[in-house]
């Protein structure tokens, strides 16, 4: 597009242009403040402090050098505080509903989740993607680290519980979601297992929910080796890929996001052969994405295509639309199925032989 002579429509078209560009090329500058605003524990200082909290009182109580911090603190909180992480009042900075789930003591806190996501393990593999995409490899995490992510996990204890309090925490919001909005979900199943349930979050809540349904969480050996169940909630180390154990239903929860349609389709008829019949009491419990831009609001449309691209570089899967989703579940020879759009970005999908 060339410029004009005359400063023109045209011209600011181009600016307009330049500026949008610059805003998403520097989008970064808001996940990586977030992520330093977390390591120095800005929100629970604040929070701890109990009223609003002058810049003053921030330096000092921040474990920093002083000179920086003079220099540099009121930018990093400007920049927070004009995306909505907090507010500046008369008398100082102080929460929003979105950064006290921050909070390293908030029950729902998705600062882990924050942190796995922005760890260099995990962002590394953006650099690489333009490699992969001329490559043979599965994924760009292998592109970058020379194995898949889960393989990762599974040699590197670091990784793997980053992994695993990112999931958590994750979990914990989503179930206490889903017990208050969905219990009828639940209502009436005798027994179920959460597969690939990680460190025991979902199947816990669910279990202490619903004391007279069995739990069981399935994951593989290296996962749940050393927990301890209870009364109506048991650990199984194994593999989803060669067989699921038996209940009246399956927990799929940010499973089948992670794998391609194929591995989808195989993990869905183990399901399938572990449940019983619907009139017996049968069904498969997805919750993920389901993709849809006519009844979401573009921002969180978009948070949808970002996850789907995430999918797209850390792992071999993919997040899919009503019509993808019911083409995998006719592909594993399930009748039919219900969607309840109850869990935010995600929904929760009853799926039935």
């Amino acid at each position: 597009m060339a410029l004009p002579n005359n400063i023109g429509d045209e011209t600011n078209e181009v600016l307009a242009a330049q500026a949008h560009i610059l805003n998403h090329v520097l989008n970064y500058v808001i996940s990586m403040s977030l992520k330093c605003a977390i390591q120095l524990e800005i929100p629970d200082i604040i929070y701890s402090h109990g009223r609003a909290m002058t810049l003053s009182d921030l330096l000092n109580a921040l474990p920093i050098n002083k000179l920086k911090g003079h220099k540099c603190i009121y930018r990093l909180m400007r920049i927070l505080i004009h995306v909505d992480f907090f507010i500046q009042g008369e008398e100082g900075y102080l929460h929003t509903p979105t950064s006290r789930l921050l909070l390293k003591n908030e029950p729902l806190s998705l600062s882990p989740f924050v942190q796995a996501e922005l760890d260099p393990i995990l962002m590394d593999p953006w650099h690489s993607l333009t490699e992969w995409f001329m490559n043979g490899d599965s994924t760009t995490f292998a592109t970058t680290h020379g194995k898949l992510l889960f393989e990762y996990a599974g040699d590197d204890p670091r990784v793997n519980r980053l992994l695993n309090e990112a999931m958590g925490s994750d979990a914990r919001l989503i179930i206490r979601v889903l017990i208050k909005n969905g219990k009828g979900v639940f209502e009436g199943l005798k027994s179920l297992v959460d597969v690939g349930g990680g460190t025991r979050t979902v199947a816990r809540a669910i279990s202490n929910a619903f004391p007279e349904l069995k739990c069981s969480v399935f994951d593989l050996p290296h996962v749940v080796e050393g927990l301890e169940g209870g009364n109506n909630l048991s650990y199984i180390g194994g593999d989803m890929f060669k067989s699921v154990p038996s209940a009246h239903a399956i927990l799929l929860k940010w499973i089948l996001h992670d794998w391609s349609d194929e591995d989808c389709v195989k993990i869905l008829k183990k399901c399938k052969e572990a449940i019983p019949s619907k009139e017996n009491g049968g069904k498969v419990i997805v919750i993920d994405i389901v993709i849809d831009n006519e009844k979401r609001d573009n921002k969180s449309f978009e948070t949808q295509l970002f996850s789907d691209v995430l999918m797209m570089v850390h792992v071999s899967g993919k997040e899919r639309n009503e019509q993808e989703w019911a083409k995998l579940f006719s592909d594993s020879g399930f009748s039919h199925y219900n969607i309840s759009h109850i869990l935010g970005l995600r929904s929760v999908i009853e799926v039935y032989p």
